[in-house]
C-alpha cells in the first residue's frame, strides 16, 4: 500500500549546536548544520527558523565586536586607547541589549505555527519539555539583570532566544508550549518524516565552562535551568532524563528520529591544557586545565582556577556513559544513531600529538582549496591546516597558524566546523537510507565561513586582545571591560539566567578572586 510522504520533512529539537550558536552568540541560524542538510535534502523544502542577524545577534558576537575595534584601532589597541576601546564596548553590548529587550522595535512576529527548528542555547535535556514562553517570561519579569560598566552582557539572554523560538507572536494560546509541545503540533499536522533530537551536551558542558565539578542529587534533576546548582549530571540521572525524552519523542510518531552521541567537552579550546614542566611535549592528557586565555608561562595554579587531568579523565568517562545510555535508548525505539562524539574525538590534535593530522572530507578540503582566501590551508586532499586550537594568526601575514574548527567563544564551532557536523549526519543518514538530492555544499560553507576567510587583524596579537576582554580588576581599564570571555563562559553554566556576577580573572598572574554561584564557591587558588 501507498504510503503519504509526511509534510514536514525535517523537524529540529536541541540545543546550541542544533541552533548553530557561535562566536559567543546566536546569529546565523541559516548556517546551522540543520540548514545545510535541509539544503541537501531537496529544493524548496520548508524549514523554518527565527532570525537573530539583528545587532549582530544575541547576546553578544565576538566576532563583530572584534571587527569593530579593528575598524577604529587597526591591528592593535594601544594603552593609551584602552579607554576609549571600553567604552565603545559599554556603548555597542547597552545598544545590543535595549534592542533585545525590545526598547526599539517590538520583537514579536505574526506567526501562527511553530518554528521547524526548536533548537534553543543552553538547553539541557529536561528543558525540552519543562521550559515555556511564559516560563521564560516571567523568569526575565522577576529577575532583570544589571547592566552597568562591570557587567555588560544581557544576562536574560537565553529566556529572550527562548521567548523567539518557543513561542515568536508572544500569543497567549501558545505561551505555555514547550519544544515537544512545538514539534507535536507538526506531527498532528501532516506528520513529521525526519525529526533530529539532539540534547544532552548541557547537562555536563558547564564543568568545564565554571572549572568546577558539582554532580547532581536525586530530588534535583528534573528542575528548570534558573534552579540548578549542579555543573555535572550523575550518569544513572542523565539516564533517567533521556528515557523521559525518549517516551515523549515516540509519542510524536515520526517516520525516522535522528539523534547522536556527545561530543567529550575537554577537546573544544575551551579549557586549555597545560603542563606543570611547561616543557614537556603532551600526547593524551595535560596536568592541569585552566581558561582558554591564560598562557602556559603564566598559569600559576595558585592563582587560576583549574581542572587537574583526573578531573578531566572523569568528565570524559562520564560522557562515556551518556554516549552509550544514548546508543542503548536509541537502539530500543529504532532510533539512528549518528556516531558525531567519535568524529569530534578525531579533532583533538593536542591530545594526539604534534605530528597527528586530522582527516577531513576531501570535498572540504576541495572547498578549501578552491576559495582563494583558504588554499593556503590545504596539505594534500585528505588534510587541511585547521586544527581544535583557540584561533591563532601568523603576525607576520595574518593568516590562520592553529585553530579554525572553534568559534572564538572557544566552545562552538565555526561555519566550517558545523559543516563536518551537517557531513558526519549526512554520511550517517544516507547509510540508513534517507534519500538526499545534493551533497553537502561545501563551497558555500567555506565562502560564508567569515572568520576563516577573512580573520580580524586583532587576532594577530591574539594575547594582548584576549589581555583586553578578561582581565582582573588590578588594572583600571580592565575594571570596566567587565571579564567579557568569563561573562560569555556564565551563559553555558547552570542557573545560567541568573543575573551576570562579577568573575574576575587574569591572564597576566594577577589575583584572580574568588566568585560564588549559590552556596557553591567555584574552585580557585588550588581548592
Amino acid at each position: 500500500m501507498f504510503r503519504k510522504r509526511a509534510k514536514h520533512r525535517l523537524v529540529v529539537i536541541g540545543d546550541s549546536l542544533s541552533q548553530g550558536f557561535n562566536n559567543g552568540c546566536i546569529y546565523r541560524t541559516d548556517l546551522n548544520y540543520p540548514s545545510m542538510l535541509v539544503n541537501s535534502l531537496d529544493d524548496n523544502i520548508p524549514f523554518d527558523q527565527p532570525l537573530f542577524t539583528s545587532q549582530g545577534g544575541l547576546p553578544l558576537n565576538l566576532e563583530v565586536l572584534i571587527r569593530g575595534l579593528c575598524d577604529i584601532y587597526g591591528k592593535s589597541i594601544k594603552p593609551s586607547e584602552y579607554l576609549s576601546a571600553v567604552k565603545y564596548l559599554y556603548s555597542t553590548s547597552r545598544r545590543i541589549k535595549k534592542y533585545w529587550d525590545g526598547e526599539y522595535i517590538p520583537l514579536n512576529e505574526e506567526r501562527r505555527i511553530p518554528y521547524h527548528n526548536q533548537a534553543i542555547w543552553g538547553f539541557s535535556i529536561s528543558d525540552s519539555w519543562l521550559m515555556t514562553e511564559k516560563h521564560s517570561r516571567e523568569y526575565v519579569e522577576k529577575n532583570p539583570p544589571r547592566f552597568n560598566l562591570m557587567n555588560i552582557m544581557h544576562g536574560n539572554a537565553m529566556y529572550t532566544t527562548a521567548r523567539r523560538v518557543l513561542n515568536p507572536s508572544f500569543s497567549k494560546n501558545c505561551e505555555n508550549n514547550s519544544m515537544i509541545d512545538n514539534a507535536r503540533y507538526f506531527a498532528e499536522n501532516g506528520g513529521i518524516e525526519n525529526l533530529i533530537v539532539y540534547l544532552g551536551s548541557n547537562n555536563v558542558l558547564g564543568a568545564v565552562t565554571e572549572l568546577d565539578i558539582r554532580y547532581s542529587e536525586a530530588d534535583h534533576i528534573e528542575v528548570p535551568p534558573y534552579e540548578r546548582t549542579h555543573t555535572v549530571t550523575r550518569p544513572e540521572h542523565f539516564e533517567w532524563l533521556y528515557r523521559k525524552l525518549a517516551e515523549k519523542v515516540s509519542s510524536l510518531g515520526a517516520e525516522r528520529v535522528i539523534t547522536a552521541t556527545l561530543p567529550h567537552i575537554t577537546i573544544p579550546p575551551v579549557s586549555r591544557g597545560i603542563n606543570a614542566n611547561r616543557a614537556q611535549k603532551s600526547q593524551g592528557y595535560f596536568d592541569y586545565y585552566t581558561r582558554f586565555w591564560v598562557w602556559d608561562d603564566s598559569f600559576d595554579p595558585d592563582i587560576h582556577p583549574y581542572l587537574t587531568k583526573n578531573e578531566i579523565i572523569e568528565l570524559d568517562i562520564i560522557v562515556d556513559a551518556y554516549n552509550q545510555i544514548i546508543r542503548e535508548v536509541a537502539n530500543e525505539y529504532g532510533w539512528i544513531v549518528v556516531p558525531l562524539g567519535r568524529m569530534i574525538d578525531k579533532l583533538a590534535n593536542r591530545r594526539m600529538g604534534a605530528d597527528y593530522l586530522i582527516p577531513f572530507p576531501e570535498e572540504m578540503v576541495t572547498a578549501l582549496k578552491k576559495n582563494e582566501n583558504t588554499r593556503y590551508l590545504v596539505l594534500d586532499k585528505k588534510h587541511a591546516h585547521l586544527t581544535s586550537d583557540y584561533l591563532r594568526l601568523d603576525d607576520e601575514n595574518g593568516r590562520i597558524y592553529k585553530g579554525g574548527v572553534f568559534s572564538l567563544d572557544g566552545v562552538h564551532p565555526t561555519t566550517i566546523g558545523y559543516g563536518l557536523v551537517a557531513q558526519e549526519f549526512y554520511d550517517t543518514m544516507v547509510a540508513n537510507g534517507i534519500q538526499f538530492k545534493r551533497p553537502i555544499d561545501w563551497d558555500f560553507i567555506v565562502s560564508s565561513d567569515s572568520l576563516i576567510t577573512y580573520p580580524p587583524y586583532l587576532l594577530i596579537e591574539l594575547r594582548k586582545i584576549l589581555r583586553f576582554l578578561s582581565l582582573g580588576p588590578r588594572e583600571q581599564w580592565s575594571r570596566l571591560s567587565s571579564n567579557l570571555f568569563l561573562q560569555v563562559m556564565n551563559l553555558f553554566n547552570p542557573g545560567n539566567g541568573r543575573d551576570n556576577k562579577e568573575h574576575p580573572s587574569d591572564e597576566a598572574g594577577q589575583a584572580a578572586i574568588p566568585h560564588t554561584t549559590g552556596s557553591e564557591e567555584i574552585k580557585s587558588s588550588g581548592e
